[in-house]
């Protein structure tokens, strides 16, 4: 299951989704950023990490969306980390009457039978400027922004070029914006996240995003970033996006992004007609 990407990276992608699992490896256990989805998978990466003598020694929720918060009792019981943000609409959904009922309906039905609840969520919140991940290990430097979610933040790790994007620059799923409230400007709110991304894209020789396939060398990495900052460009601007993840290039079995695109369409249109 386990694919090495880099040096002391390693990662699993889930079936469903293509979510992908990093493993970064320390002198005493290995750092799990987005444990995955299924608790099969989960329990197969827990076996596969104890077949290379790498107990879980931290992990890290890259953002608080159901995909992302995940975990199972055969990890162990290791320090889970998010940002401030995150941590808190954790605990804010946990505390919700019934939030399990809720969680489960908004579940893909393929895998909801398949998905441990009880340890959904955990996740202690690092001070907000926390610079790098508490663990042991390599340097894992914390990019917090306000792309996609409140919370959101990629790892850089350091030594070694790697940069776990969360759920950014994918190369299926286009730039997914946060909730319209009101008081924010999400479509801003992303451009903001590629700018600091784009801000170590020099940094990094292997970009793993939250899903979809990994991207190697910095001329890749930036062709994503210009690829969702076009999209966005697009979105504002009232156009209709020239990109591959929608419409009839969009790839077999992934049609379906073509609908998230149009909802957001829609919902940009209705914030800047208000905003008229």
């Amino acid at each position: 299951m386990l694919t090495e990407v880099a040096k002391d990276v390693l990662t699993h992608q889930s079936a469903l989704l293509r979510n992908n699992s990093v493993v970064v490896r320390g002198p005493a256990g290995a750092l799990l950023v987005d444990a995955g989805t299924c608790g099969a998978e989960m329990s197969c990466l827990a076996g596969d990490l104890r077949e290379l003598a790498l107990p879980v020694a931290a992990g890290f929720s890259t953002h608080p969306d159901w995909d992302h918060v995940l975990w199972h009792a055969d990890l162990g019981d290791a320090p889970r980390y998010g940002t401030a943000r995150c941590a808190a609409r954790m605990r804010e959904l946990r505390s919700e009457p019934g939030w399990q009922a809720g969680v489960t309906e908004g579940l893909p039905p393929e895998i909801a039978d398949d998905v441990p609840l009880d340890r959904f969520g955990l996740v202690t919140g690092l001070p907000a400027g926390t610079a790098r991940i508490p663990w042991t290990g390599p340097t894992v430097r914390l990019i917090e922004h306000p792309a996609h979610s409140p919370g959101h933040a990629a790892l850089l790790v350091e030594d070694h070029g790697v940069l776990a994007a969360g759920d950014m620059l994918s190369d299926v799923f286009v730039p997914m914006l946060d909730d319209f409230t009101g008081a924010n400007d999400p479509v801003e709110e992303y451009l903001t996240g590629l700018r600091l991304l784009e801000d170590v894209a020099d940094d990094v020789d292997v970009l793993v995003p939250g899903h979809g396939s990994v991207a190697r060398g910095t001329g890749a990495v930036r062709a994503r970033i210009d690829l969702d900052r076009a999209y966005l460009y697009a979105l504002r601007e009232g156009r209709t996006p020239d990109d591959p993840r929608i419409g009839p290039s969009a790839e077999p079995g992934w049609e379906w992004v073509s609908d998230i695109h149009e909802g957001q369409a829609a919902r940009v249109a209705r914030s800047e007609g208000g905003r008229g």
